[in-house]
């Protein structure tokens, strides 16, 4: 496997004259550390797109060698490992320095098409940031992030991506759901990629700290490589640039409510300056519609990072960075300008997803209210979004008959109460529909587009984890394979298309999950 490497984030800022894993506080955007070799690594599963951006083929992942970098074990040359330091707020609390505590990234590869993919292993030993942990992952949440970064992907969310995912022979002891009953798991390593996986916190660490040269450092830094046309532009380049972070923020989190994706841990930490989905941990897709549910069991209580919530707390996310970046203007005047392009885009892309899930050419003031009115028909009667929305795209699915929808819902009690105000919704619908510009064909197909038939559900990630655990891995390629063409219907894959199982209901990785990995 050749890949070639220009590590500029390491040339560009400063880094920690200290290396190794030692726990420490460091003045500084990077520690150098080297990944933990593990005992007997096996490659469990890998995308070719993801493989594609690097120039790489089933030759060269497959390869004698190639394993033993993916796990950590070896290194290529122009591979210079480092872990970064940020810090952030975490459920509304700052938590001072955090940093990469169990990813360690390799290097970045320039890719085949003129781009350029941070290679990062999630799971892979010690660094300076990993407080009292040991720097592994688990082999359930590895999976996890696998599926669901490539899964993201191809629904047309901006996101992280992950080339592979390697079993290390080794267990890890975790406590699951922190209640004094650890056991053994299975360890992994996933190596994901990004153009950087720089995020708000790592703005907040020198911030706090008043080091505003590594503020100027780490802007000029992003600016040069990301947002190029704003580069050297001085105050006027860094307001445009922070706008544009709140814009991509925004159009972001838009994608995560089109398909129901709940991020479940949206610390300033967890939010990619790229303005990609970053960091999949106790995430979780809305089954039976409910804007206050969370999948993580951290956020049991508050529900801070509920479903129906994310727009907002990506504001007040961008709020945060915005106090950060502070020091870098000459008054709030452009930061608030940032954020109210937040507002802008937030607006403009909440009209273009009821656009597009109702198949109309676009959204005008009073579809608003009508897709508010069916969020609430779809709560009341604990209605899967995703099965609905699918459904709703069919011919005909617009008449007042109730029928095309039986699949998606999950207790008779609450579909009888629902019945007659959804009949009426349809009859709005409908009247709305011969008042649009787009044919039934248009509709159709615009629908399908944005109402995926497939998505990463908690149960169907779990039944792949449940097999691999047991030492079967096919059903991680088998559940990427469907993720692959999640608007496309695939014959002989129903399984993966319907209503969450009541098996299901109440188990956990399935229902809840917690931070631990």
């Amino acid at each position: 496997m050749h890949i070639e490497f220009d590590n500029t984030f390491l040339r560009e800022l400063p880094g920690d004259p200290e290396a190794g894993a030692r726990v420490r506080d460091v003045q500084a955007a990077w520690s150098r550390v080297d990944p933990t070799p593990v005992a007997a690594p096996r490659l469990l599963a890998w995308s070719p797109e993801a493989a594609a951006l690097l120039g790489l083929g089933r030759d060269d992942i497959q390869a004698p060698g190639t394993v033993q970098v993916l796990a950590g074990n070896a290194l290529l040359p122009g591979m210079q490992p480092w872990a970064g330091n940020y810090g952030g707020h975490q459920f509304g609390n700052w938590a001072g320095q955090l940093g990469d505590g169990r990813a360690i990234s390799l290097g970045e590869a320039l890719g085949a098409e003129g781009g350029r993919w941070e290679l990062q292993l999630k799971g892979a030993g010690r660094t300076p940031y990993s407080r009292f942990a040991d720097g592994r992952a688990v082999l359930r949440s590895s999976v996890r992030e696998f599926l669901c970064s490539e899964a993201m992907h191809h629904l047309g969310i901006p996101t992280t991506r992950a080339l592979s995912l390697v079993g290390t022979g080794e267990d890890v002891l975790r406590d699951m759901f922190y209640d004094g009953h650890p056991r053994a798991e299975p360890g992994a390593v996933v190596c994901r990629m990004a153009p950087s996986f720089l995020r708000f916190g790592s703005w907040q660490l020198p911030a706090s700290r008043g080091d505003t040269g590594l503020l100027r450092a780490l802007t000029d830094h992003v600016q040069r490589h990301h947002f190029p046309e704003l580069a050297e532009r001085g105050e006027a380049g860094d307001a445009e640039w922070f706008a544009q972070v709140c814009e991509r923020t925004a159009w972001t989190v838009a994608g995560w409510m089109r398909v129901g994706f709940v991020h479940g841990v949206m610390n300033t930490d967890n939010m990619s300056i790229l303005g990609l989905t970053l960091d999949y941990g106790p995430y979780g897709w809305i089954e039976d519609y409910d804007p206050d549910w969370t999948p993580n069991t951290t956020d049991a209580q508050g529900r801070r990072y509920r479903f129906g919530t994310q727009p907002q707390v990506a504001y007040w996310n961008l709020a945060r960075l915005a106090q950060a970046l502070a020091p870098l203007f000459t008054d709030a005047a452009p930061l608030e300008a940032g954020l109210q392009r937040f507002g802008a885009a937030w607006a403009a892309a909440e009209r273009d997803m009821v656009a597009r899930k109702l198949g109309l050419e676009r959204c005008r003031d009073a579809d608003l209210g009508l897709y508010a009115d069916l969020r609430g028909l779809l709560r009341a009667g604990q209605v899967d979004m995703t099965l609905f929305f699918r459904a709703l795209g069919r011919p005909g699915a617009a008449a007042t008959d109730t029928t095309a929808f039986a699949d998606a819902f999950y207790d008779a009690d609450a579909r009888a109460q629902v019945e007659s105000p959804l009949r009426d919704w349809l009859a709005r619908y409908a009247a709305r529909l011969a008042d649009d510009a787009l044919d039934a064909g248009q509709r159709s197909e615009r629908m399908r587009r944005a109402n995926p038939r497939y998505v990463l559900r908690n149960w169907l990630a779990q039944e792949a984890i449940d097999r691999a655990e047991q030492g079967d891995p096919s059903g991680i390629a088998e559940l990427l394979e469907v993720v692959r063409r999640p608007y496309e219907d695939q014959p002989g894959r129903a399984h993966y298309a319907q209503r969450r199982p009541e098996w299901a209901r109440h188990r956990a990785g399935c229902s809840m999950l917690s931070c631990s990995s």
